[in-house]
């Protein structure tokens, strides 16, 4: 199916050429534009269309060009439009506009994850697990008229992200273009997705008597951490369970109550032999799951898992440009980190075609997002010169199933020992350092030579 030229650049960079693939098949243009004709309620397309905008703050957000106006001015000639109609397009880009894009090319990744093979093991099988967390976005530059005199940081936006931990895969967004806003006030938009078989694991800022019984209330579960001014009435004793490697595990039962709707529920409590960095030395979790189904000790095991989504944001920020500091518009910056999200699934699904391929274990402890994307940023621009964009188009005819065969074959190429984690050992505890005045510069040749 590849080229001759495509299949020679596979053969030295076969994760640049996975990754470019996977990239025509989300970013369609005809998807992309039903997307935006579909969700878009204000803003219209006459000569920019939205697939173009995508196209363009997809190679910033990959790396590939340092800023959006680099990006322009190597798609100039090809766009017909002038910089200030690109940035009025992203400045208003609507916030359901960009949760649909994250929903929707989710959805389908969802599927070719699956087609794969690449999943990883079931955290808790036949349920689905959905991991909420919320993220604030970093403060932006002071580009807006209504900034310059403003000493505080300006954030533009803030949103709760949902992860599916089996597929690696952020599958929802819910975007708030007010940084100030609790993200308690989401939590109606985050209910209206919930369906029967979920568990939702959250952490204490999501534990909320509505949260919970309307949780309950669409026949889903959850594992949420207990909030320390949660009001709740004691059905039994704590009951001491088991010793386990952190701790002490004791469990009781309680119920809660919302508008006249109760909910019974567990109670697990964990007493830390160690305390956290933060001091804690209990850690109470709460679930509506039957302890047949997870016992207290699993129950504990569901909620440590959400360091996931925790991950997650770590490696749009570490190796995506999700927050770009110079998009100050509210719209622009929840687009941006959106789009963000869009690569790391696609980064996901690479994961997956190599897991299916060299084992899920193996990709999971072994590879590395850093070496990965810094692949593809370091080959992409010279191979987007060699091949012309035609020889790419093929990918976005593909079915999932011949999309799926296509990853796996490329994958068998990739030599792992290229993106392999670089082992840390354990730090070790230094001395405290004593600067003497007298002395604020050594020569290092010397102490070198001394020693």
């Amino acid at each position: 199916m590849l080229s001759e030229i495509v299949q020679r650049f596979a053969q030295e960079s076969p994760i640049s050429v996975m990754m470019r693939g996977a990239m025509e098949l989300v970013f369609r243009p005809e998807r992309l534009d039903d997307i935006f004709e579909r969700h878009a309620k204000v803003q219209y397309q006459r000569e920019l269309l939205f697939s173009t905008l995508v196209n363009l703050l997809s190679l910033v957000v990959c790396g590939i060009h340092p800023s959006m106006n680099a990006a322009y001015r190597k798609k100039a000639d090809e766009m017909n439009v002038t910089r200030n109609a690109v940035y009025e397009k992203l400045n208003g880009v609507e916030p359901q506009v960009s949760r649909a894009v994250l929903k929707e090319t989710a959805a389908e990744l969802s599927t070719l994850m699956d087609t794969m093979g690449g999943k990883s093991a079931p955290l808790l099988p036949g349920y689905d697990i959905r991991i909420l967390d919320g993220n604030g976005l970093a403060a932006t530059e002071r580009r807006l008229k209504v900034l310059r005199e403003v000493a505080s940081a300006p954030l533009p936006g803030k949103s709760l992200v949902v992860l599916d931990p089996e597929r690696r895969l952020a599958v929802d967004i819910f975007p708030c273009e007010d940084g100030h806003t609790q993200e308690r006030r989401l939590f109606s938009q985050v209910l209206s997705v919930v369906r029967s078989g979920e568990v939702w694991v959250a952490d204490r800022n999501m534990c909320t008597q509505q949260f919970l019984v309307e949780i309950a209330q669409h026949d889903a579960a959850f594992v949420i951490r207990e909030h320390q001014n949660l009001p709740y009435q004691a059905l039994s004793d704590l009951i001491f369970i088991e010793t386990g490697e952190a701790g002490e595990i004791f469990e009781q039962d309680i119920e809660i109550q919302y508008n006249g709707h109760r909910v019974e529920l567990r109670r697990v409590v964990l007493r830390l032999a160690t305390p956290t960095r933060h001091d804690d030395t209990e850690i109470v979790v709460l679930t509506t799951l039957p302890t047949a189904v997870a016992d207290a000790s699993t129950s504990l095991r569901l909620y440590r898992n959400r360091w996931r989504v925790e991950g997650l944001f770590l490696t749009v920020t570490m190796n995506f440009e999700g927050e770009i500091k110079t998009l100050a518009y509210p719209k622009a910056a929840l687009f941006s980190f959106t789009l963000a999200l869009v690569a790391y699934n696609i980064l996901a699904i690479i994961k997956g075609a190599l897991a299916s391929v060299h084992g899920v274990e193996t990709i999971e402890e072994t590879v590395s997002d850093f070496y990965v994307v810094d692949e593809l940023q370091g080959v992409y621009r010279g191979m987007m010169i060699a091949i012309p964009p035609e020889h790419w188009q093929g990918f976005q005819a593909l079915s999932l199933i011949a999309m799926a065969q296509q990853l796996k074959a490329l994958a068998k190429q990739v030599n792992l020992k290229r993106f392999r984690k670089q082992p840390r050992k354990p730090k070790k505890k230094k001395k405290a350092l004593v600067r003497d005045p007298k002395k604020p510069h050594v020569a290092t040749a010397r102490l070198l030579s001394d020693q």
